[in-house]
């Protein structure tokens, strides 16, 4: 606690206090210059991290960039004049298939009954149900297999019986799959086409992705390509084998390797054309 002075020093402070106020004062400028060098004055104002925003009335509206077009992975979303899909297509992955859960709706009218499931490797950055949806859209239409009136199919789970698998896998995994299976899809030293193994098959992502030579070269587009790769390839497991073309400058057959060559032909992604079975000689 701070007392007050004695009345007996009032005079002497009083007389004395011009001299008093002149020692404070030097005391005063002596305290401050030790207080400065160890940091204990009070800062100045802080400079602002960032310029500080103009307010909204007086500020020019931004515009956000517009997102240029890209094109993904998911196998279904694909523009029809798309040639080929961009960007790197992985080569490998885990070895592991998912399957598309559930079961679709019988496709065809009448006929012997034929159930499948559709798997895609893990790894190769597919969705198993939008690859699922466009096997079915291929395989239920009229101008493929079922439009003879005699097969009905059907996509089952992965947990279900079935006659055979649609398998979606990347190139490597394809090329072991197909050897296995007794076919060498190898061109140039990489595993290149699909295949089909008893009970599997197997598109190749490579394919699914880009496409092959002879679709590019005509500018026929991915959708249809895909279309023609899944024909060909679910022939052969209904029995089907390889045929040439039937007349130079005409659609070339389904069951042609279409993927490699067309020999005159035009491409052509169907079995059935004009209501009715589409084939070319045997080979």
């Amino acid at each position: 606690m701070i007392e007050s002075p004695a009345p007996a020093a009032a005079a002497e402070l009083t007389a004395n206090r011009g001299g008093s106020r002149r020692r404070w004062w030097i005391a005063g400028l002596v305290v401050v210059a030790l207080l400065v060098p160890v940091g204990l004055l009070l800062p100045s104002t802080p400079e602002p991290v960032a310029s500080p925003t103009p307010p909204a009335s007086s500020a020019a509206p931004v515009r956000a960039p517009l997102p240029s077009p890209t094109v993904g992975a998911t196998s279904v979303s694909v523009p029809r004049d798309l040639l080929r899909l961009p960007g790197r297509v992985p080569s490998r992955g885990t070895g592991t298939f998912t399957y598309a859960p559930g079961r679709g709706k019988v496709l065809g009218a009448k006929g012997q009954l034929r159930r499948f499931r559709v798997a895609v490797e893990k790894g190769s950055n597919e969705d198993p149900a939008a690859f699922a949806a466009q096997v079915e859209a291929t395989l239920g239409d009229k101008r493929s297999w079922i439009g003879n009136g005699q097969l009905r199919l059907q996509r089952v789970s992965g947990a279900d019986k079935a006659n055979f698998t649609v398998y979606l896998a990347t190139r490597d995994t394809a090329g072991r799959m197909c050897r296995v299976g007794g076919v060498n899809i190898m061109v140039l030293g990489r595993p290149y086409t699909s295949c089909r193994a008893t009970g599997r098959v197997i598109i190749n992502l490579d394919r699914w992705r880009l496409s092959a030579r002879p679709y590019l070269t005509a500018k026929v587009p991915l959708t249809v390509y895909r279309q023609y790769v899944m024909n060909h390839e679910t022939g052969h497991e209904l029995g089907r084998h390889h045929e040439g073309c039937p007349k130079r400058g005409g659609p070339a057959p389904v069951m042609m390797q279409q993927t490699l060559t067309v020999r005159g032909c035009v491409p052509y992604a169907w079995p059935r054309r004009n209501n009715k079975r589409f084939e070319g000689p045997s080979l």
